[in-house]
């Protein structure tokens, strides 16, 4: 297809949030056939934000020229965890007690990928877990079905499991939880003290304390860019193998106990070198560690630092943990991409995690070039998955037929065009190329993912 120039007014307006010269837009272009089908305009989503990105990209290497989006590159990489394969093999999305589940008067959805979840929505449950799977689906089915969405969700959410009750979008905008969300931009950017603590040329610096997709995704595409990203996670607490495959390109991964005092000198040593830091634990959670944006801008200057959150700050969930798939079925994506039946659905990819990531990169990128020309010094940035899917319901413009663009179900197409191959310390990995494309930028990753927390503690 010709390309044409497509600076939409979705990719304008976000370009435009962060600050950016309009005139960048000029050299945007989309190509290809919008995939990710669905009601929601999801292809306007992800096209919008792996746009606003690639632009921020180009100028952040001061690269003027054409900026392309290519909608097959897009589509394929909103997708990146489903086409995954390590020699050959498949990954594992979710586990079998990640989903939806009937209750007595609606729906529930959980997420219990990781083992200490699965094993407190068990426990809140009063369910064994030591019984063979199908048999805790059952036991679980039988559980809940006694019990009201919302009394389930609490009951285990005060386990410290994960479940939310599935709601429509008028429900959650109801809801003080939607109501905090729909109250808040889609990107905060807020002053901190301190100058840009770099000199002009030398290599970026970032400090990746993230988990699962949408900040591995924002920190994935820094490293593209160039960035030396260092992923620190704790030994008490790893991340899912597939997910380090298909989010640790580029990077660097080393493992640090912040509660040990010889590797907290390290972590130490590290942050007074960085440059960005990217969070993506709820909030709070790092805050006894001295990893609250105030106390990194004290101990650290002129630091961007970048937090991503489920839910946002504010509002009676604004500590909780959260996942795409919960925002989806809390504030009323589900419903709306319901197969029929009652039966709740979901997007076509965890667009809320691939798209919050790209819009995170794009932040703290913007950040970075307006620090460089001595417009800014510290910035603290604050996206959060649950406004990322109000932009999707709310704000983002719907096709021509009043939904998405497109028809759920149809598709199907070969992303092999958009994959690459190549050996890794994992195995031979079949992967989705980068969508960030700019004229003179880098094709691929200069280093596949390695072993998790197999690198030292250092800057390179």
């Amino acid at each position: 297809m010709t390309p044409v120039n497509s600076a939409t007014a979705s990719t304008a307006a976000v370009w435009s949030l962060l600050g950016g010269d309009s005139r960048w837009l000029d050299g945007l272009r989309r190509t290809g056939r919008p995939g990710l089908p669905a009601r929601l305009p999801v292809a306007e989503l992800a096209a919008a934000t792996v746009g606003v990105c690639a632009l921020a990209a180009a100028e952040f290497a001061d690269a003027p020229g054409e900026v392309t989006v290519d909608e097959g590159a897009v589509a394929a990489a909103f997708t990146s965890e489903r086409l995954l394969r390590v020699d050959g093999r498949a990954v594992s999305t979710f586990a079998p007690l990640s989903r939806f589940w009937r209750t007595a008067d609606g729906w529930l959805r959980t997420h219990a990928n990781y083992p200490h979840h699965r094993s407190r929505l068990l426990a809140a449950l009063g369910v064994d877990g030591t019984a063979e799977e199908a048999a805790l689906v059952r036991a679980v089915e039988s559980r809940l079905a006694g019990l009201g969405s919302a009394e389930a969700a609490e009951l285990i959410q005060g386990a410290g499991g994960l479940a939310v009750a599935v709601r429509d979008a008028a429900d959650w905008l109801a809801h003080p939880q939607g109501a905090a969300v729909a109250d808040r931009p889609l990107i905060l950017r807020e002053p901190a003290e301190g100058a840009a603590p770099s000199p002009p040329g030398s290599r970026l610096r970032v400090l990746d304390l993230t988990r699962v997709i949408a900040g591995p995704v924002a920190t994935r595409t820094l490293a593209l860019l160039g960035a030396d990203v260092l992923r620190v996670d704790s030994p008490g607490l790893p991340e899912l193998a597939d997910a380090h495959a298909d989010t640790g390109f580029g990077k660097r991964s080393t493992l640090l106990d912040l509660n040990s005092p010889v590797d907290r000198r390290v972590f130490e040593e590290l942050l007074g070198r960085a440059d960005v830091v990217v969070t993506g634990y709820r909030p709070g959670a790092l805050d006894r560690y001295g990893l609250d944006a105030a106390s990194l801008a004290e101990r650290r200057p002129g630091l961007v630092v970048a937090q991503l959150s489920a839910w946002g700050e504010d509002g009676p969930w604004g500590g909780r943990r959260g996942f795409d798939s919960l925002v989806q079925a809390a504030c009323g994506i589900a419903v709306s991409e319901s197969p029929g039946g009652g039966v709740p659905g979901a997007l076509p990819a965890q667009a809320l995690d691939h798209g919050t990531g790209y819009l995170l990169a794009a932040a703290v990128l913007r950040a970075l070039s307006d620090q460089r020309r001595g417009r800014a010094g510290g910035v603290r940035l604050r996206l959060a998955l649950a406004r990322t899917a109000h932009w999707l319901q709310h704000e983002l413009p719907a096709g021509p037929d009043g939904c998405g663009g497109t028809t759920p179900g149809e598709g199907g197409r070969d992303a092999t065009p958009w994959l690459a191959e190549r050996p890794s310390p994992l195995g031979t990995l079949r992967h989705a190329r980068s969508p960030v494309r700019y004229q003179g930028g880098p094709a691929d990753w200069a280093r596949p993912p390695g072993v998790p927390g197999g690198d030292e503690p250092r800057w390179v």
